[in-house]
């Protein structure tokens, strides 16, 4: 499966902007995250870009959440460790383990995007660029802040070689490449 074929399918199965927008910053932190590990850029984007495929039928059931996806996925040609990835990005409600590179990846990389948003949202501007690493560094400490981005999975970047204030770096960097298309 090629990118052109998962945004196709991502559009078919996604209506609502903002999880439509969070996939797509999504690829874009993996996209930035493949190029510094070293790793294969289309297939993490893929992964980014196709990790919430099931999220409008699985939100009230996140024991469905992943699992509905690799049945979308089966058949379409997409190698077997983006479909695991996307399953152990939900890995806590399904009882999986990460393991590889792409399962950690996956998880920081989208749940590094509610942070960014959340941090630009507070500035006056309200735009991507304008947030500094520094300041999503300091947020992460602030637990009454974007309550519902979970710090340990951030911090998942650790386990990738990845200090959190370069992955704040990276990812702000890769977002505000599409802040456009993001809105912000």
């Amino acid at each position: 499966m090629d990118r052109n074929a998962a945004l196709d399918l991502l559009k078919s199965r996604v209506e609502a902007d903002n999880l439509f927008k969070h996939s797509i910053a999504a690829e874009a932190i993996m996209r930035a995250l493949a190029r510094r590990l070293g790793h294969d850029e289309e297939r993490w984007g893929l992964a980014g870009l196709l990790h919430d495929l099931d999220y409008a039928e699985t939100q009230n059931d996140p024991s469905r959440h992943g699992l509905v996806t690799a049945e979308i996925l089966q058949g379409k040609g997409l190698d077997e460790e983006i479909v695991q990835a996307i399953k152990a990005h939900n890995a806590e409600a399904l009882g999986l383990t990460r393991q590889t590179p792409l399962d950690l990846a996956l998880t920081c990389a989208e749940t590094m995007t509610g942070m960014v948003v959340a941090t630009a949202l507070v500035y006056p501007d309200k735009k991507i660029k304008s947030v500094k690493a520094k300041s999503i560094v300091k947020r992460m400490k602030e637990k009454q802040f974007a309550r519902g981005v979970s710090r340990e999975l951030i911090m998942l970047c650790e386990k990738l070689g990845v200090p959190l204030s370069e992955f704040a770096a990276l990812s702000i960097e890769a977002m505000s490449k599409i802040d456009e298309e993001l809105g912000l």
